[in-house]
């Protein structure tokens, strides 16, 4: 067996995800896509998926596509990082249809990965500048970042945010419950 490279169990982990943002989200009814769940819990399911979005275009372009993710989703969507005050807007009328947003995720992550592909080593070990540049310094320590661990926090928020409006583990879904 071929050792595995470190893009190839990035994309993995990426790609697994995509699947385990698809199972939190496949059973929600629409009168629970943008409810919050309490204090600290108020990323609700679509503000997540779309945050999800315009991070993998932000990877996108960090691969060297261009963003093309509208500006309405960025406003929508985005955020300036730890500490940034703004809360999901609860209003339904404010976002699109959560099964619109999880396919626009899967689109995303099918560009970064044909991106990611198709970059070679000398760019993947080159410097990148960015907020964590002092602690993961290459282009392919950011997008390991941004495809698993950013995404993983957020999946781990939406999948409490499920617990706490008594909805079931998404994680049996896919198999497994821990």
């Amino acid at each position: 067996m071929t050792r595995p490279t470190p893009p190839d169990v990035a994309l993995r982990a990426y790609a697994w995800n995509l699947g385990y943002a698809e199972a939190l989200t496949s059973d929600l009814e629409p009168e629970v896509w943008t409810r919050g769940a309490g204090p600290g819990l108020e990323n609700h399911a679509t503000w997540t998926i779309g945050h999800l979005v315009t991070g993998s275009d932000l990877l996108a372009e960090d691969l060297g596509l261009a963003r093309d993710v509208s500006e309405e989703w960025r406003l929508l969507f985005e955020r300036r990082g730890p500490g940034d005050p703004r809360l999901p807007d609860p209003d339904p009328a404010a976002y699109p249809a959560l099964p619109g947003v999880v396919r626009e995720l899967r689109r995303q992550h099918e560009r970064v990965a044909a991106a990611w592909r198709r970059l070679d080593e000398a760019r993947l070990t080159g410097r990148v500048e960015w907020r964590f540049a002092g602690e993961l310094p290459t282009l392919a320590d950011l997008g390991l970042f941004m495809a698993v661990t950013h995404e993983a926090m957020h999946l781990g928020q939406l999948a409490a945010w499920r617990r706490a409006l008594g909805l079931p583990s998404a994680l049996a879904a896919l198999g497994r419950a821990p």
